[in-house]
């Protein structure tokens, strides 16, 4: 009998087909995915083991729900900033368009100040000083973040990978109680402290200027009709799936090492880097340190990408495609976020204060506003035609809404104090 010649296989797509179809959803999981998610993290697994891991579930579920409404009124309708342009007219869309920038610049001090005072850890250069560095960065993020979207998103899904594939090796390096850590994706609150760091969990995800973002470049990736849809919702899967693996993947690292090793509370992001030393031994180290750094410095950009798109477009037509209006705010933007070391002279606030203080600010002004204005946008028929939310869908996204309002409620005050008095 006659051997067959014929062969099969089945076809892998290609890294160049995977960015032409897929991406987006990974550059808004590196936009939340900071210091600041390192840190809370970080603080769950020290302070509460296993028990909040259901809150990074919750978390995934409210990002992708929060980027899919945004998402879809880009497709179906227009970008949030045009349509807040067109329900509010420009000259009080582009007031708030300004408002809101503040807080871009606001993250982006913490950031830099961040990957400064990483660096000099890392290196071993106290004796210079972060600020050199914070500079540093922030000319880096501007010469990366003009680049154009399709170079910008092969760089930070790129290191979106290897953020996971670090994490996941400490944890996997850790030894985990896997019944104890399968046991944490069960709700529960042991303390009434867990309640706050589940907030914290949930609200780090919400990261708003991904509501502007996303709506604004669906274009980029070609998606324009209901046909798109799929696509986009298995980009965010995607994303969310890789964000949510790496946190959990902090989370069970604090748990299994450090909890047991005597710690109940972290002094900065960078803490559990130099705990695992002593543990995992000095690669834990350097691995936790570079990957805290990489996930700083790749925040950056797409959050000041926000306003270099929301400002022109609230302006009008004649600026919302302008190149030169979205480097002229971009660069101006990152600059002003690389003045971290004068904050820190004239306002006294420290790394950690930014890190903190800075992030949560915008949970306080920039997640209500956003948030509400998003809802009324992917309700609006004039905006999204038949494809407005259904009441299934107006339920799960209140959700949002609500720990908006709560977060600007319950720390709204505080959080105001803070910053103008000195830092925690």
């Amino acid at each position: 009998m006659e051997k067959s010649n014929i062969t099969y296989s089945f076809p892998v797509p290609s890294v160049s087909e995977f960015f032409k179809r897929y991406g987006l959803g990974l550059v808004m999981v590196a936009s939340y995915f900071g210091s600041g998610s390192v840190f809370i993290a970080s603080s769950a697994g020290v302070r509460y083991g296993y028990t909040l891991l259901w809150a990074v579930v919750g978390a995934v579920l409210l990002g992708f729900m929060a980027q899919d409404m945004s998402a879809r009124l880009g497709i179906h309708g227009d970008s949030l900033a045009a349509f807040a342009r067109e329900k509010l007219g420009s000259t009080l869309a582009t007031a708030i368009m300004i408002l809101l920038a503040v807080g871009c610049v606001a993250w982006t001090l913490e950031l830099t100040a961040a990957v400064g005072k990483g660096i000099v850890i890392l290196l071993g250069l106290e004796s210079i000083g972060w600020q050199p560095f914070a500079y540093l960065t922030g000319l880096a993020a501007i010469v990366i973040g003009i680049l154009g979207y399709d170079a910008v998103e092969k760089i930070m899904v790129t290191m979106m990978m290897a953020l996971l594939i670090a994490y996941v090796f400490v944890a996997g390096a850790s030894s985990p109680d896997l019944v104890a850590a399968a046991s944490g994706f069960v709700p529960s609150l042991e303390a009434a402290g867990a309640v706050t760091l589940a907030v914290s969990i949930l609200g780090t995800t919400a990261l708003w200027p991904n509501f502007f973002l996303e709506s604004q470049l669906v274009k980029e990736k070609g998606w324009t009709d209901r046909t798109d849809i799929p696509t986009m919702r298995r980009d965010l899967a995607i994303g969310y799936a890789v964000g949510g693996i790496t946190t959990i993947a902090i989370v069970v690292a604090a748990a299994a090492v450090l909890r047991p090793a005597g710690y109940d509370q972290l002094e900065t992001f960078l803490t559990p880097g130099r705990a695992l030393a002593s543990i995992l031994g000095e690669w834990a180290t350097v691995l936790f340190l570079v990957g805290t750094l990489a996930a700083a410095f790749n925040s950056i950009i797409p959050i000041m990408w926000a306003p270099a798109y929301m400002i022109p477009t609230a302006l009008g037509e004649s600026y919302a495609d302008s190149t030169r209006a979205f480097r002229l705010i971009y660069v101006g933007g990152v600059a002003l976020g690389s003045l971290s070391p004068l904050v820190n002279q004239y306002f006294g606030l420290s790394v950690i204060d930014m890190i903190i203080l800075f992030p949560a600010y915008n949970g306080v002004v920039g997640l209500p506003i956003t948030a509400l204005l998003l809802f009324w946008a992917v309700n609006d028929r004039s905006a999204m035609d038949d494809h407005t939310n259904n009441w299934k869908l107006n339920v799960l996204n209140s959700a949002l809404i609500l720990l908006a309002v709560y977060s600007a409620w319950a720390a709204g005050q505080s959080v105001v104090d803070a910053i103008l008095t000195g830092g925690l």
